[in-house]
């Protein structure tokens, strides 16, 4: 695959109350609708942010403490939702995502892909599903990982190896996407699944994948638990 994806809101216009009084309508002049501030998935309508470009960060050299419980809280214009990093099965995975984090590369970022049914992704710089830090980390996941509900694993493209990854994640949305074990885990969904749901029900451009309205990742913070 050509980026960095695993494989594979309509606008609401609110009904405004718009009633004019008799002088108006005398006068012909009409009461403007304002547009709905949410779209039909349930999210906050906002505009699309301008890309931020490749990034070039060195990799990361700080670890994660084994022993210790981190989470990382995604804020985004649907919600918000938390994972906890595995540290234990993938610490440089972990400890790359919380690095990216702590330099801000996420903020201001998008959910760049939803499949229904499958997974979300985001993570991007470019916006677009073909950018990174600038730098690439391997970690082979699990051999026994099966890629179900609120996991949370790093995207790659086809022909990088096993457990590559740079910024772009996914949240896996199906059951069980049935994914060979080849996308580095991150870890799994642990609050705000409905934040997740209405990102995953969001309507896309059947040519990319790419949400109508924009979905934008506000923030992501990680904090020691």
């Amino acid at each position: 695959m050509s980026r960095p994806i695993v494989v594979l809101c309509a606008a609401l216009l609110a009904l405004a109350g718009c009633g004019s009084g008799d002088d108006d309508e005398a006068a012909g002049t009409a009461t403007a609708t304002p547009a709905s501030t949410a779209t039909e998935a349930g999210c906050e309508r906002v505009k699309a942010p301008e890309p931020k470009g490749e990034a070039d960060l060195a990799k990361p050299r700080k670890k994660l403490e084994p022993g210790k419980t981190y989470v990382a809280t995604v804020a985004t214009s649907c919600g918000d939702f938390r994972i906890r990093l595995d540290v234990k099965r993938a610490p440089k995975t972990a400890a790359s995502f919380a690095y990216l984090a702590d330099k801000g590369l996420y903020d201001g970022t998008t959910f760049h892909r939803v499949v229904p049914g499958f997974v979300i992704q985001g993570g991007d710089p470019e916006g677009d599903g073909t950018g990174g830090p600038g730098y690439a980390v391997v970690e082979a996941p699990p051999r026994d990982l099966s890629y179900t509900r609120g996991v949370v694993a790093m995207a790659k493209t086809g022909t990088e190896p096993p457990g590559t990854s740079g910024s772009q994640f996914f949240v896996v949305t199906a059951e069980d996407a049935q994914l060979p074990p080849q996308y580095a885990l991150l870890g799994q969904v642990v609050e705000g699944e409905e934040a997740v749901d209405r990102i995953a029900a969001s309507e896309t451009d059947p040519g990319n994948e790419r949400p109508v309205d924009p979905i934008v990742i506000r923030s992501v913070d990680v904090a020691e638990q």
